[in-house]
């Protein structure tokens, strides 16, 4: 599984009371940068490739709230630890514990 980068999102300078072009400059690179970090992230994300269900990372190692993609579920019902072997694919994500439909 691909590792996403995390970002903070950027502090923006104060505006002046009057109008400054290398005010307005500066902010607009600042948020040309962040925005550019949106799409790279972004694009990372729907990247994804499909795992087995046998191939999932540890669940116990991704942490609570991590998600990822199957294309093998057996009768995924929404909830439930998904069980591999069949032809479904399905989000699934992490509880902590185990992988489970959703």
């Amino acid at each position: 599984m691909a590792t996403v980068q995390i970002f903070a999102s950027p502090s923006l300078p104060l505006a002046p009371k009057e109008f400054e072009q290398q005010y307005q400059d500066q902010l607009n690179n600042i948020l040309r940068l962040y925005f550019n970090q949106i799409q790279t992230t972004l694009g990372q994300l729907s990247a994804t490739t499909n795992f087995l269900v046998a191939d999932l990372p540890s669940a116990v190692d991704f942490g609570s709230g991590a998600r990822a993609f199957v294309s093998d579920a057996t009768g995924p019902t929404f909830g439930n630890v998904v069980v591999g072997g069949g032809a479904v694919k399905t989000p699934v994500y992490s509880d902590g514990t185990d992988w489970r439909v959703g």
